[in-house]
């Protein structure tokens, strides 16, 4: 990688796949599992106790605040510091991210709760490079060297079992999906008020074509049932926002967009809907 891509330390290398584990005791929905995706990142520094733990500290800050950024309670969260004995002989710190889990994480049982690790940052020093003698040359300095890692390494399946958890809501008899729209499946959804009505389920039909076309996000149709119905069903499965093109939208060109957390209706003009959508997404 150093030598394809010239890159000069600090620098990091990213990577998300499959793993596999002999799981004796699988359980708790996607928790604890025998196949699952793992991310991890492998990032680089010069060997140099000071310099380590000051991206140690970095990149503990910005792995919580990733969660946090993505719709994770923060009070849901915390760091545990691994013991000396548990911790491996070369690792100079690790801690893990753990999550308040409304289900126990030991073994298959559901029963009970506790705080479940998710994440782990490890400072690993020189032992992965070092037992395959890659050094670094500083080409400016002409100083040999052989790296510190400073390593995360995050369960995907156990991150997205969380942000669910912390995302539901119920309101009487209506579920609602909290998720931040960055994760939610489905960005917006287009509804038109009636189906009986040619010249409202053609202009429904245009401002679906705007948003998949222009839009470049997940859109859905539905025009089945009565409207309320429509904003449940969108709520439950987490939908951000509804789109609903009505009467007066054939008189002024403009739309209801419904958010979905707190229920309000908001007109929005067809030919600002892109950059609105595209504002809620930052």
């Amino acid at each position: 990688i150093v030598d394809s891509t010239r890159q000069k330390i600090p620098f990091g290398v990213a990577q998300i796949g499959k793993a596999f584990r002999n799981e004796i005791t699988p359980g708790n929905f996607i928790f604890r599992t025998r196949e699952f995706e793992q991310m991890e990142l492998e990032f680089f520094v010069k060997p140099d106790e000071k310099e380590a733990n000051k991206w140690f500290g970095y990149w503990k800050k910005e792995r919580l605040n990733w969660y946090v950024g993505l719709g994770m309670k923060k009070d849901n969260l915390r760091f545990r510091e691994h013991a000396p004995d548990e911790r491996a002989h070369y690792a100079k710190a690790a801690e893990d991210i753990e999550y308040n889990a409304p289900f126990s994480t030991k073994g298959g049982s559901a029963s009970g709760g506790g705080w479940a690790e998710f994440e782990g940052i490890h400072n690993r020093s020189d032992w992965d490079l070092s037992r395959h003698k890659l050094a670094y040359k500083d080409e400016e300095g002409g100083e040999e060297y052989t790296p510190w890692v400073i390593e995360t390494s995050g369960g995907v399946d156990r991150a997205a079992l969380f942000f669910l958890l912390d995302a539901y809501r119920e309101d009487g008899d209506r579920v609602v999906l909290q998720l931040h729209p960055r994760l939610a499946p489905i960005k917006v959804a287009v509804f038109p008020l009636v189906s009986n009505k040619p010249e409202i389920a053609k202009k429904a039909k245009g401002v679906f074509s705007l948003l998949t076309s222009h839009f470049s996000l997940p859109v859905v149709w539905d025009d089945r049932g009565n409207i309320g119905k429509r904003y449940y069903a969108q709520d439950e499965i987490g939908t951000p926002w509804c789109v609903t093109i009505d009467y007066q939208t054939l008189e002024d060109d403009t739309v209801t967009v419904r958010d979905r957390d707190s229920a309000k209706q908001e007109r929005v003009s067809i030919d600002k809907l892109v950059d609105w959508f595209q504002n809620g997404l930052r």
